[in-house]
């Protein structure tokens, strides 16, 4: 049933195209431009970004810019992907950043950290580049009782919140994946985390809109309502605010590079 659902929803410009060619996401950027619905949802993503960057001087990064437009609203980003698109400015690895140390403002990054198969390696790059008081911002699925049900049953990407590492297999730059891992990093081996990079404070992780999402379609099916119902739908996802915890499809994550010159008292780990 839920298979026959996707497939008549199915959006005709990627339907049966292979996620990992360069070619499906520059059709993705049509779509988000063209669903009038999804491209508010990412414009108010880019916002909330926006609004997040550290006040210290210096260059802001997007990783997977390849389908949107974050640069309408970051006139000086430098945007990045994995592979080549005519979107970009360099093409690079997560894992391996071309960047001088403690040379960055910021690394900001819409649904791109579960695509990184190692994640580890990814992490001590960013403390390497970011210069101190430096953020690390991104939007990204979160685990939550709702969210669990449509990541497993509607969603195509992977999604294993009981994984026992925070790595998986390389399949493809987007068709390798784990939805729950950024959940699995920040929440649930939250302890780990800041054991292994305690320079990074962990300052929000805030969960965010429950239905929005799934009822734009994402990038890969039709929208289920017109750009006109975006604003009525962001008011009942504003009154289901205090359920977020439990209600949430993604969070926003902000992690902030500490200031060596500014130890905490007692010169102990910043907490993550």
């Amino acid at each position: 049933m839920i298979e026959a659902l996707k497939s008549v929803l199915a959006h005709p410009l990627t339907r049966g195209l292979d996620i990992d060619d360069p070619a499906t996401t520059d059709k993705r950027r049509r779509i988000i431009q063209q669903k009038k619905f999804l491209h508010k949802l990412y414009d108010e993503w880019y916002a909330i970004i926006q609004q997040a960057l550290p006040s210290v001087p210096g260059p802001v990064v997007e990783l997977g810019s390849g389908a949107g437009f974050l640069r309408e609203r970051i006139p000086d980003l430098i945007r990045s992907e994995v592979f080549p698109n005519a979107n970009l400015d360099i093409v690079l690895d997560g894992r391996n950043l071309p960047f001088a140390d403690a040379s960055l403002a910021a690394i900001v990054m819409t649904n791109v950290m579960h695509h990184i198969p190692e994640i580890s390696c990814f992490f001590s790059e960013a403390v390497r580049c970011l210069r101190p008081k430096g953020r690390l911002i991104m939007i990204e699925p979160w685990v939550t009782g709702w969210s669990s049900i449509v990541y497993r049953k509607i969603h195509h990407e992977p999604f294993d919140p009981e994984a026992g590492c925070w790595s998986f297999p390389s399949s493809g730059p987007l068709s390798g994946a784990n939805g729950a891992l950024p959940w699995i990093v920040f929440q649930r081996d939250r302890d780990r985390f800041g054991q292994q990079f305690p320079s990074f404070s962990v300052d929000r992780i805030q969960p965010l809109m429950p239905v929005s999402y799934l009822l734009s379609g994402g990038v890969s099916m039709r929208s289920l309502l017109p750009g006109a119902a975006y604003g009525l739908v962001r008011a009942i996802e504003g009154c289901l605010r205090p359920f977020a915890s439990r209600l949430g499809m993604f969070a926003l994550i902000v992690l902030t590079q500490s200031d060596p010159e500014k130890p905490p008292p007692q010169q102990s780990a910043p907490e993550a």
